[in-house]
């Protein structure tokens, strides 16, 4: 393999990229500090769209297949974007159930769904540059690069769930919380 014995700072120039993207911070980090948790996955099936993405669980590898996967792999790009959207704290609090909830008042559920809308409208931007990352990593001899995004696939009204094919296979990527990555942890934060 070409790059089997490239070093972290071989690498910046895609961290470097993250930044012209848009990023607001970009680190290289070694994969054995990315931390892949079951309980993460928990989070997925609170989620409104669980199943019904070819892109969520359970339609994507699982927390040990993940892990088998990542051992294959010597660095990850750690990339962070901050979007727009703006929630304030009686939002925050809870933003599936304060826009999906009918017991909520119309105002609040307004609120709610301007937050996930500008949320939605960023995660799009975000993918497109995750997907310009992987790209330009690709074009580098990288060839088994693959980018991850936050938030599950927005490419579709409706995702071809029942058919079993993606229809944008080309551009959908997984959620890194879908396979147990756990960015909250303190050493995968951004600086």
């Amino acid at each position: 393999m070409p790059n089997q014995d490239i070093k972290p700072d071989e690498l910046e120039f895609l961290a470097k990229k993250a930044l012209e993207l848009g990023a607001v911070d970009a680190k290289i980090i070694p994969t054995y500090s990315v931390f892949v948790e079951k309980r993460v996955v928990l989070k997925c099936r609170g989620c409104v769209g669980y199943g019904k993405k070819l892109t969520c669980p359970p339609h994507v590898p699982t927390v040990d297949e993940f892990r088998e996967i990542l051992k294959e792999y010597r660095y990850a790009l750690l990339v962070k974007f901050r979007s727009p959207a703006v929630a304030d704290e009686e939002i925050a609090k809870a933003p599936y159930k304060t826009w999906l909830d009918p017991a909520e008042s119309d105002e609040t559920r307004e609120k709610a769904g301007k937050f996930w809308s500008d949320y939605f409208d960023y995660s799009k931007k975000i993918l497109f540059s995750m997907l310009e990352l992987e790209k330009t990593a690709f074009n580098e001899g990288f060839t088994f690069a693959v980018a991850f995004v936050n938030g599950s696939c927005r490419l579709c009204e409706k995702c071809n769930v029942e058919k079993g094919t993606c229809v944008h296979s080309n551009m959908a990527r997984i959620p890194e919380h879908a396979v147990g990555i756990n960015v909250n942890y303190p050493s995968l934060k951004p600086s």
